[in-house]
């Protein structure tokens, strides 16, 4: 059973309707948040679950920059042939990132998304006397650059859908 949501709420049009004469000012605008994430999970021999929410500044209708927070857990059991489990792996990840994004179109999004995560680890056996391994915590950069399209969903907000490569 898996069930993955991806979520980002935009203000992104407040921009183009702004008077000049509040563009000058340079104020902090609490409607020109914008909010969303990832959120997922699947459950069974793999499970694997994820929280990854993120709260931006939409600066004008071609920026907006931000940060959130990733938290990613992951197990995997090892059966043999008879169906029993001989061992498992469980894995997490959690860190932080910031992200900017640009619509060189109201309809298209570039993004670029550095973050430090810290990973752990164990592997648990099912044997007697088998004592579980772990995995060593380290830190680990990423620098995720990706591209997406803006799907408006009425009013002010919108649905992106993007993919992200780690260059790092």
């Amino acid at each position: 059973c898996s069930v993955i949501f991806f979520f980002f709420y935009s203000s992104y049009n407040n921009a183009a309707t702004e008077p000049e004469t509040e563009k000058r000012e340079r104020k902090f605008d609490p409607s020109r948040l914008v909010f969303g994430g990832v959120i997922g999970a699947s459950f069974g021999d793999m499970t694997f679950i994820q929280v990854s929410p993120q709260v931006g500044y939409a600066f004008n209708q071609y920026l907006t920059a931000g940060g959130g927070i990733n938290f990613i857990f992951s197990s995997q059991k090892f059966r043999n042939l008879s169906g029993d489990v001989l061992y498992k792996h469980e894995y997490g990840f959690a860190g932080l990132n910031v992200f900017a994004r640009a619509f060189p179109v109201r309809f298209l999004m570039v993004s670029a998304q550095p973050e430090l995560n810290y990973n752990w680890g164990k592997i648990k056996f099912s044997t007697p006397n088998t004592p579980d391994a772990k995995v060593d915590g380290s830190f680990v950069p990423s620098l995720l650059l990706g591209a997406g399209i803006v799907i408006p969903s009425g009013g002010r907000g919108g649905l992106m859908i993007s993919m992200q490569y780690d260059v790092l």
